[in-house]
């Protein structure tokens, strides 16, 4: 029996967790050590653990370079062997600012004016506080108990990028030196064995080579150009969600691109989301605002009339296109842009009906996320912050509700004690791609917000007033978001059924375009996407092309497939199929099609 070599996402899962934020803490106190006894005039700011690894934020007036990075590590590499002990101190506010002030540190002072009255002030040392060779940083931890812990040869510095302090561009512009640490060398070879790939699987490489989509700079960045390619399989994608939305009793409904700025204040984004909102334009002397959410519409249409308790639940879904500021250096591909289009519904329920309803989007967003070839999920329950909206008894009925559903549902998930959004608490499912990597998509949220907010009323089977659940639900969450997963995951080799050309018919020479543009006829009036190759090329730089652009089917034509009324067809996924008559061939797609699959 031969061995399987375990993927890589598969020997990073190997990894603890928490084991691993204290390695990775742990490692950029260690880098910014070794950045000041390299370079003593660098001033330190801020140097958490992320979800790969670590980065630190220094000032510095020479840029760091390639070689400095391998000094760095170096020099972080003798601190490990060092063995030294991680010291946590607590310290009084005035003992710290002295201590602080007499190293010239005056970022730390800021983050020391930051901390709140009263609140315990920790410091770690790396080595004997009591010795002059030692580090200290102002932080909460945690942290490994001795440098040796790191393993020398599981960490790296990656990269050199810039970055404001405290995230403002009016603030000085810092440099950050990213790195990654793991538990073992195994893992950290994994790890770059995965980022490799994901530099192969890259959407906006391969957006570009598909031509699916373009980000034209000319016309603002963050605004996506959909291409014939990727608009096609746009148009797809919505219409397999608006007919399951459908089936399952949602209605569609279609809202503005704007509104008066005072709808955008009576929900609160106003005041909550000002910051994600474009500047409000001007119309006939009054401010109109550009959507950054479709619930507020929908929530003016619930309003428009009054509901009885018989008409709930009621569901309604819009691929509704909203619209973000987000900074220019926060923009990346498809992934996070300033204008696209959520899957947005929102259900209105009773309390009652509120967990059957959660267990109904569970169920549809297993189906939607499977068909499109998502089987594996994190499903997080996040439960009420320390600030909220709502009563207790409200917000504990809330959770049960989504914790039952998700209990009927069979599914393991996490509990994130205190993550849930100030208006109510959510799940929130991540899909996990071809390479092991996780996606927040699908969520779904309870609101007291909102039906507060606006007065939204039902009258009851006792002929009084009450208050409508309201959930909030998104499968994909951002189409272009997904779009660009999709891409990823695939590594743009689409199924059959997601394909924006489905088939490219080659002949042998011009003998055969007739025939060839005859066949497509009758595939284009079974409902495929087929081309003719009419470039005039060699069959094999024809078939060369086809390949390079991913295309599901290849049917070459030569006289004897003229003659028999047949195709010699060659899959992506199956290689050579061999000769099949053409009704054969439209039957055998038409099926996978419908099996949402390969051929």
């Amino acid at each position: 029996m031969v061995a399987v070599a375990a993927k890589p996402s598969d020997i990073l899962r190997q990894a603890d967790p928490e084991h691993l934020k204290r390695i990775r803490h742990t490692c950029s106190h260690v880098m910014a050590m070794a950045v000041q006894k390299l370079f003593p005039e660098t001033k330190v700011t801020i140097g958490p653990s992320t979800e790969n690894g670590f980065y630190y934020d220094f000032d510095r007036k020479e840029p760091f370079t390639p070689s400095d990075l391998k000094s760095i590590a170096k020099e972080m590499k003798r601190i490990i062997k060092a063995d030294w002990p991680l010291v946590r101190q607590e310290i009084d506010r005035s003992a710290v600012a002295r201590a602080i002030a007499k190293l010239n540190e005056p970022y730390k002072l800021e983050l020391l004016a930051a901390i709140p009255a009263g609140e315990i002030i920790t410091r770690y040392f790396i080595g004997d506080p009591e010795r002059d060779n030692s580090w200290w940083d102002l932080c909460a931890g945690p942290h490994l108990e001795k440098t040796g812990e790191i393993n020398p040869d599981a960490f790296a510095l990656e990269s050199v990028a810039g970055a404001y302090w405290r995230g403002d561009e009016k603030n000085a512009q810092l440099q950050r030196i990213y790195g990654t640490a793991w538990e073992t060398p195994e893992q950290l070879e994994a790890y770059h064995l995965q980022i490799e790939e994901a530099k192969r699987r890259d959407h906006r490489k391969l957006g570009k080579e598909l031509e699916l989509f373009s980000i034209q700079e000319n016309a603002g960045g963050g605004l996506v150009f959909w291409h014939p390619r990727g608009a096609t399989m746009r148009n797809i994608i919505e219409s397999f969600w608006k007919q399951t939305h459908i089936d399952r009793g949602y209605e569609l409904v279609s809202t503005p691109h704007m509104a008066n700025l005072d709808l955008w204040k009576t929900s609160g984004h106003n005041d909550f989301y000002r910051e994600s909102m474009f500047q409000p334009m001007e119309v006939e002397e009054q401010a109109y605002q550009l959507k950054p959410m479709n619930c507020p519409f929908h929530v003016l249409i619930y309003k428009d009339s009054l509901h009885s308790y018989r008409e709930l639940p009621i569901r309604w879904g819009e691929l509704g296109t909203v619209y973000r500021y987000e900074r220019s250096g926060t923009l990346h591909g498809l992934m996070r842009v300033r204008g696209f289009t959520q899957d947005d519904a929102h259900i209105f329920c009773t309390e009652d009906q509120m967990e059957a309803e959660i267990l109904g989007v569970l169920d549809l967003a297993e189906l939607i996320l499977t068909t499109f070839g998502f089987d594996r999920y994190e499903v997080n329950l996040s439960t009420r912050p320390e600030k909220y909206v709502g009563s207790d008894e409200g917000w504990d009925r809330a959770t049960d509700a989504l914790r039952q559903a998700l209990d009927r549902k069979g599914w393991a998930y996490k509990v994130d004690e205190g993550g849930g959004a100030f208006y109510g608490p959510k799940i929130d499912i991540k899909i996990e791609d071809a390479i092991g990597r996780l996606w927040q998509c699908s969520t779904i949220q309870v609101d007291f917000n909102l039906p507060e907010r606006f007065d939204m009323e039902y009258v009851g089977a006792d002929g009084n007033r009450h208050r409508p659940i309201m959930l909030h639900r998104a499968l994909f969450g951002s189409l272009e978001r997904f779009f660009g997963i999709l891409v990823e995951n695939y590594a743009g080799d689409f199924p059959l059924w997601l394909a924006p050309i489905q088939a490219r018919l080659i002949a042998v020479s011009e003998d055969q375009l007739d025939y060839a543009r005859e066949v497509a006829a009758l595939m284009k009036q079974a409902g495929l996407r087929v081309q003719v190759d009419l470039s005039g090329d060699r069959m094999a730089k024809q078939i060369r092309k086809a390949e390079l652009e991913k295309i599901p089917v290849m049917a070459v034509v030569g006289a004897k497939e003229v003659e028999a009324r047949t195709l010699s067809i060659r899959t992506r996924k199956h290689g050579d199929l061999g000769v099949i008559p053409v009704t054969e061939v439209i039957e055998k797609m038409q099926k996978s099609i419908a099996a949402h699959d390969w051929l």
